[in-house]
C-alpha cells in the first residue's frame, strides 16, 4: 500500500517538486496571455516539455543535479516571464527572435516594466527562497543530497519518451495555424518556443522582375483613374511630414469633463483633408517602422524590425524621389541616431541629413530625448533656413515627448485631469498627448510666422498605437468605455488619425479606408511627382476612395487584414476567424471573404520577395 511518508518522499524528489513549481507559473502565465484557460490545459501541455528536460538531467546528471534543476527552473521561469511582459506590451508571444532587439528593449525597460503587476515577481520567488536556503539550511543541504543519485534509467526513459510523445502530438497538428497566439495556445508556451527555434524558413521568394504595379493593383482590385484627382496641386512646395508619438484616432475631438484634450490637431483637422478611417501598418520597430513604412510604400518584414532587416537596401523611397526634383531632404528625431539603427535606415532611404541627439542636446529631456517643445524650438530655424536656400525642401519631424507609459513631468502638465482619471493608465496617456498637442501648436505658430506654412503640404499622422487593449487594467478599460461609449477593441487600437494641409486644398473629412502604406502615392500625386518606374504597395488615397485592402502584421496576428468595413483576424485559418467592424463603420457592413485574405497574404509575400532582392545601398 502508498503509504503517506511515501507519497510525501516522491513529492520531494527534484523531478516532482520542481514540475509542481514550474506547473503554477505556467498558470500564472496562461492567465495573463490567453483567454479562457480551461484547467488542465497547462497541465497538458508544459508539463510534457519540462519532463523532457527533467528527464535528461535525470539521466546524466548526479552529483550537480540540483544545481542544473535550479538553472532550468530559472531558464523556464525566465521564458514564462518575458512571455508575460512581452505580450503585456506587444500583444504577440515572445520567440528567440526578440533576442534581436535586446538593446531596444533594454532602452524602454521602463515601459515594459510600467505594465508589470507586483503578483508577476511571485515567478521568481521559490528561486530566491531555494537559493538561500540551500546555503543556509542543514535540512535542504539534506534534502539535497538524499536526491543526488540517477532515477532508474528505464523509468526515465519511459517518462521521456511518452512527454516526447506528447509534445509532437500538440505541436504537429498545430503548425499550420495563422494566429500565433492560438498556436502557442494550443501547442503550449514551452512547445512553442521550441517549435520557432526548429521551424526551418522555407518560403520561396518571387523573382523580384516579375513584380510589377499592375500585379499589385490587382491583387488590391484597384486600377489608376485618366485624371487623377489634385494631381500636382502642391506641385513644388516644401513639404513637412510631422509623426506623431502613440497618437490614436479617438483623441480627435475628444472633451473631458469639458476640457478639448487636442485642440490644436482638433484644428488641424477642420481646416485639413482629415482622414478618421486610418490605421497603422507598424511592426516591432514601432515610431521607425512607421518612417519606413511611410518613406517607401513597402510592408515592414515578417518579424523583426524594418531598420534591422532591410536598412541595408537601396530602398526606392520619398526623399529619392523628391530630390530628383531638385529637394533638399532631411529628418529631425531627438533620440540618438543609433537607436533601432535609424542611421543606416536614412541612408537606406537617401535622406541628405539628419539631425538627432547630437543636435538637440539634452535640455529638457523627457524619455530618451529632448522634449517636443525643444524639438520643435530648434527644427523651425533650421527649416526657415532651408527654406531661405532658395531650394524646396522635404522634412520629416518625428515627436517623442508622448512616449509610454506617458508619465510626463509635472511643469510639462498642461490640463488638470478629471479625478477618476487621475493614477491611471488613460489618464497619463491623455495628459501626454495632451502636452504634445500644445507643442505642436507653437510649432505651428512658427512656421507660419516664418512664412513656411503656406508654401508647404503639411501631413501629420500618429505613427502607432498608444493604448494597447492587452495593457489596460480593468479601471483602464471603464474610462475607455465611458470615452467611446462601448468596449474599446482591436481595431480602436490601430487607428490612428491623417491631416494633410496645403493652402491649394479645401479641407474634407473623407471616411475612406486608408494606411500608412498608401502616404506616398498619395503624397506623390498632390506633389505631381510620377510615380513612373517607382514600385508601391499602397494607394493614392484621393483616387482610389471605394476599396482598400490592408494587411496587418504584428500586433495583431498574422493574416490580419482590413477592408473597407471590417477588420478580420484569423484563428487556425480563415473559417475560424474574426471579422470586426471599423470604428467608423456600420456593424451591418462587416464582411470578409477568404479571396481578400489570400490576396492580402500575397501582397506581403510580394513585398518581402521585393525588398529582399534590392541590392545593398553601399554597392
Amino acid at each position: 500500500m502508498f503509504s503517506t511518508s511515501r507519497f510525501r518522499l516522491t513529492l520531494t524528489k527534484p523531478f516532482m517538486f520542481f514540475s509542481i513549481i514550474l506547473l503554477l507559473k505556467s498558470y500564472l502565465a496562461w492567465m495573463v496571455i490567453f483567454d479562457d484557460v480551461l484547467p488542465w490545459r497547462p497541465l497538458i501541455t508544459e508539463i510534457p516539455f519540462i519532463w523532457l528536460l527533467f528527464s535528461l538531467i535525470e539521466w546524466f546528471a548526479s552529483k550537480r543535479k540540483m544545481a542544473i534543476y535550479m538553472a532550468v527552473n530559472l531558464l523556464l521561469t525566465g521564458i514564462f516571464f518575458a512571455a508575460i511582459m512581452y505580450y503585456k506590451y506587444y500583444g504577440v508571444i515572445v520567440t528567440y527572435h526578440a533576442l534581436e532587439q535586446v538593446n531596444q528593449v533594454t532602452a524602454v525597460s521602463n515601459s515594459v516594466f510600467s505594465l508589470m503587476d507586483p503578483y508577476y515577481l511571485l515567478i521568481f520567488t521559490d528561486i530566491i527562497v531555494l537559493f538561500i536556503l540551500l546555503r543556509r539550511s542543514d535540512r535542504v543541504k539534506q534534502w539535497k543530497a538524499r536526491h543526488a543519485h540517477r532515477e532508474k534509467r528505464m523509468l526515465t526513459s519511459v517518462v521521456f519518451v511518452l512527454s516526447l510523445m506528447i509534445c509532437l502530438f500538440q505541436i504537429m497538428p498545430n503548425r499550420a495555424s495563422m494566429n500565433e497566439i492560438i498556436k502557442a495556445q494550443e501547442m503550449g508556451i514551452l512547445n512553442y518556443e521550441a517549435y520557432t527555434i526548429f521551424q526551418q524558413e522555407n518560403t520561396e521568394l518571387v523573382d523580384a522582375k516579375t513584380i510589377n504595379q499592375e500585379a499589385i493593383h490587382a491583387l488590391k482590385g484597384i486600377s489608376d483613374p485618366e485624371e487623377p484627382q489634385l494631381a500636382g496641386v502642391a506641385e513644388g512646395k516644401n513639404l513637412i511630414i510631422i509623426q506623431m508619438e502613440s497618437f490614436q484616432e479617438f483623441l480627435i475631438g475628444l472633451e473631458l469633463d469639458g476640457q478639448e484634450i487636442t485642440p490644436n490637431m482638433n484644428k488641424l483637422a477642420r481646416e485639413s483633408l482629415y482622414f478618421p478611417n486610418f490605421y497603422q501598418n507598424v511592426g516591432q520597430g514601432n515610431t521607425s517602422d512607421a518612417e519606413f513604412v511611410v518613406n517607401t510604400s513597402f510592408y515592414i518584414p515578417p518579424r523583426g524590425a524594418a531598420t534591422q532587416h532591410y536598412a541595408d537596401k537601396a530602398l526606392p523611397s520619398l526623399p529619392k524621389l523628391l530630390k530628383a526634383e531638385g529637394y533638399d531632404t532631411a529628418t529631425f528625431h531627438t533620440n540618438v541616431v543609433e537607436f533601432w539603427n535609424r542611421g543606416e535606415l536614412y541612408k537606406a532611404l537617401g535622406f541628405d541629413r539628419y539631425y538627432d541627439k547630437s543636435f538637440f542636446g539634452e535640455e529638457d529631456k523627457l524619455f530618451f530625448g529632448a522634449s517636443d517643445d525643444v524639438l520643435y524650438e530648434k527644427t523651425a530655424p533650421e527649416l526657415k533656413s532651408m527654406a531661405d536656400s532658395g531650394n524646396p525642401f522635404y522634412a520629416q519631424v518625428i515627436s517623442m515627448s508622448a512616449h509610454h507609459p506617458y508619465t510626463i513631468p509635472e511643469y510639462k502638465h498642461r490640463m488638470l485631469l478629471p479625478e477618476r482619471y487621475e493614477g491611471t493608465f488613460v489618464g497619463e496617456y491623455i495628459r501626454a498627448q495632451n502636452y504634445a498637442d500644445d507643442a505642436l501648436g507653437q510649432f505651428i505658430e512658427q512656421l507660419k510666422a516664418d512664412g513656411i506654412w503656406d508654401n508647404s503640404l503639411i501631413v501629420v499622422y500618429g505613427d502607432h498605437l498608444g493604448l494597447p487593449i492587452y495593457s489596460l487594467n480593468n479601471k483602464d478599460k471603464e474610462l475607455m468605455h465611458e470615452i467611446f461609449g462601448r468596449d474599446y477593441d482591436s481595431a480602436d487600437m490601430i487607428n490612428i488619425p491623417l491631416m494633410i494641409h496645403s493652402s491649394g486644398i479645401e479641407p474634407d473629412v473623407l471616411e475612406q479606408v486608408g494606411g500608412q502604406i498608401d502616404l506616398l502615392p498619395t503624397i506623390a500625386n498632390l506633389m505631381g511627382v510620377s510615380m513612373e518606374g517607382h514600385l508601391y504597395f499602397g494607394q493614392d488615397l484621393l483616387n482610389h476612395g471605394e476599396e482598400n485592402l490592408l494587411p496587418e502584421r504584428y500586433y495583431l496576428p498574422s493574416g490580419t487584414f482590413i477592408n473597407s468595413s471590417t477588420l478580420y483576424i484569423p484563428g487556425i485559418g480563415f473559417e475560424d476567424g474574426e471579422a470586426k467592424p471599423l470604428p467608423h463603420s456600420d456593424a451591418s457592413a462587416v464582411k470578409a471573404t477568404e479571396n481578400e485574405f489570400e490576396r492580402a497574404l500575397e501582397l506581403l509575400h510580394l513585398s518581402d520577395s521585393y525588398v529582399k532582392q534590392l541590392p545593398s545601398h553601399n554597392q
